[in-house]
Parts: C-alpha cells; sequence; structure tokens
C-alpha cells in the first residue's frame, strides 16, 4: 500500500499525484497525470490535506487505520511528511516503509520552531520505520547526519520518469505566447522561498539582452510577476512537455532540492541545465558534461548562462549528452526494480 503525495506504485506507476493528496485518498480523475491510476483500486482518505489541521488530521489517521485493517498490507509505503506522520503512527504487523522526496529543513517558508518541530517528529518517526528510502543519495546523507535513522535503516532510489511528449518548438512557443525566435532561458518550479525565484530575476535584471521564461504556482507567483524585469515572461502553472518543448536551456535557482523531477524531464528532452549545486542535483546533473552546477550565487549563474550563450555548439553537444545520461539513469523500469528487491528484503 502507497500513502503520499508523490506516492509511486510498484507495479503500475503513478507518477504524479498533487501534494494535498494520497494515492490511497480522495483524488479525482483529472488531478492524477498518469491515467494507469485509472485502472487501480484507489481508496479515500477524505481528511487528508497538505495544511497542518489537529481535527482533520486525526480524523485522516482514523480514516486510513481503517483502510489497513480492512486491507492488511504487508507493507504501508508512505510519501511526504503529512503522510509519513499520520501512516507510521497507525500501528499493526505491517512493515513500514517511508520515502523522502527531499527535506525541509532548510525551506524557509517554513519557520525555525516549525523545522524543529518537524526535525524532532522525523527522528521519532525513524525509530517506527523498517526502511527509509531517499530520492537521491546526498538528500539521505544529510538527513542521517541530522539524526534521522542509521544507515543499516536508509537506501537511495533514484526516481523513473517517462519521457514527455515532444512538441515542434515554434509551435509550442506559440503555445504558450512567447516569441518565437531566439534563445531561451527556462525556470520551472514551484514559486516558493526555497526555490528562490528571486535569484532568477536578479540574473535576468543583469543580462537585459538574454530571454527567460518562469513557469510555476506557488506563493510567490504574484510577486514574482510584479517584480520581473521586461526579459521574463512569467506564466504561472505551465504544461511541462509543452514548456520544455519551447526553451533551449534550463535553469535552477534553488537554495535546497531532493532530486529534481523537472530537471529530469528538461534532460529527457534533450535541454542541457544550469542549476545550484544543492541536494542531490549533482546526481541529476553531471557538471561539465550534461549541464554546469553553479554555488547559490548570482555571478557564477551569470557566467554559466553566458558560457551558453557565446557556445551555441557547446549547449547543443551537453543537451545530446544530457539525454543520453536521463534515459539510462532515470528510467521507470528502473526504479520499479529497485523497489520490487527493497520489499521482498522486507518481507
Amino acid at each position: 500500500m502507497n500513502v503520499g503525495g508523490t506516492a509511486r506504485y510498484v507495479g503500475e506507476l503513478i507518477e504524479k499525484i498533487p501534494e494535498n493528496r494520497l494515492a490511497t485518498g480522495h483524488v479525482q480523475a483529472s488531478e492524477i497525470e498518469d491515467p494507469c491510476v485509472q485502472k487501480l483500486n484507489v481508496m479515500r482518505i477524505p481528511h487528508m490535506g497538505r495544511k497542518i489541521s489537529p481535527l482533520n488530521d486525526f480524523l485522516a489517521w482514523i480514516e486510513l487505520r481503517k483502510i489497513i485493517k480492512e486491507v492488511k498490507p504487508a507493507i504501508v509505503h508512505t510519501h511526504t511528511f503529512k503522510a509519513g506522520l499520520i501512516g507510521r503512527l497507525i500501528g499493526g504487523k505491517h512493515k513500514r516503509v517511508h520515502t523522502f522526496h527531499g527535506h525541509l529543513f532548510d525551506d524557509h517558508s517554513f519557520s525555525p520552531v516549525d523545522r524543529f518541530l518537524i526535525r524532532v517528529a522525523e527522528e521519532f518517526l525513524a525509530n517506527r520505520t523498517d526502511l527509509l528510502i531517499s530520492i537521491g543519495s546526498r538528500v539521505g546523507i544529510e538527513l542521517r547526519l541530522a539524526g534521522i535513522g542509521t544507515d543499516k535503516q536508509w537506501i537511495s532510489i533514484a526516481p523513473g520518469v517517462n519521457k514527455l511528449p515532444f512538441v515542434e518548438k515554434r509551435q509550442a512557443r506559440r503555445a504558450l505566447g512567447l516569441k518565437e525566435e531566439g534563445l531561451l532561458f527556462g525556470w520551472m518550479a514551484r514559486m516558493a522561498e526555497v526555490k528562490n525565484p528571486h535569484l532568477l530575476l536578479k540574473i535576468a535584471t543583469q543580462m537585459p539582452e538574454v530571454s527567460f521564461v518562469m513557469a510555476g504556482g506557488g506563493n510567490l507567483l504574484d510577486q514574482i510577476k510584479i517584480q520581473a524585469p521586461k526579459n521574463v515572461v512569467v506564466l504561472g502553472w505551465s504544461d511541462a512537455a509543452l514548456f520544455w518543448s519551447a526553451v533551449d536551456c534550463a535553469i535552477s535557482t534553488s537554495d535546497n532540492e531532493g532530486m529534481p523531477i523537472s530537471l529530469i524531464e528538461a534532460q529527457l528532452a534533450g535541454i542541457p541545465v544550469i542549476a545550484t549545486d544543492v541536494g542531490s542535483t549533482s546526481e541529476v546533473i553531471k557538471d561539465g558534461t550534461t549541464g554546469i552546477l553553479t554555488k547559490s550565487n548570482e555571478l557564477e549563474l551569470i557566467q554559466a548562462v553566458n558560457r551558453f550563450v557565446m557556445d551555441n555548439a557547446m549547449m547543443e553537444k551537453i543537451g545530446i549528452a544530457s539525454k543520453k545520461y536521463a534515459s539510462k539513469e532515470f528510467s521507470v523500469e528502473k526504479m520499479i526494480e529497485s523497489h520490487k528487491k527493497a520489499y521482498l528484503q522486507l518481507l
């Protein structure tokens, strides 16, 4: 049984479920990007949500406990902090597995007190968990250094990502309302403090001759729209297939990452990536081969953008290498086999 925001079923894969839903929860078909979920017997947890709500969270715990008693799963696999908290507080003979898609310890959209409480909760929950999985090796190392779990509890499994449909570049740009000609750098992420969209605006301000486009929803979206210079188009939410078909290079300015799926999608589309070297980004981007990794500062990112602006041949070569690398390392088949092996070792 998989429970959680970005839960991935082994066997038939569910790739993207909104974070405020459970794989075993109330999910509308229109909210799920992978159509295979329509073939699965999805059970619902009406009171599960992303926001902390003592009453709703307690009711969600009761609902999930009832499902576990009825189904009697051998393994309950949780994803995201909220699902991991509720799911691992339920007793039973089943094995408990939890996947970290990153961590919140550097996310300044949470207060210092919130981050401290999350850390304490994760330390406690690790003692009730049979297997801890990180989607990137560095994320697992950072969590162990924070006192969460023991070395024996941890493994790392890279995500499996399907290649997005390709759309001809001019057609994709027209669909997004972008200029059809010229080099275009694309930023796609949640518009939140931890993704540091303001750093992209600083870069763009210093490079008025370079065109940028930003996509993603979040609490900072309206602010970014107001502050964006003329060479930055802010789209808000955008279809990933259209977006990566429209841009020439991906750029990420995050202060913290798990293993960024959007950058894997970009590489599968044959797009080189410039990214800050945080979390497990270095496991997605091979510096100098499939992209350029930088420190989280304006100057290094500007230098990286300039390298691609001045050398289109290098950018094209790196794009070819990125597609080859991502296709090999982040296949769905590889991820499924890794989960199967981990599950069998628990039983």
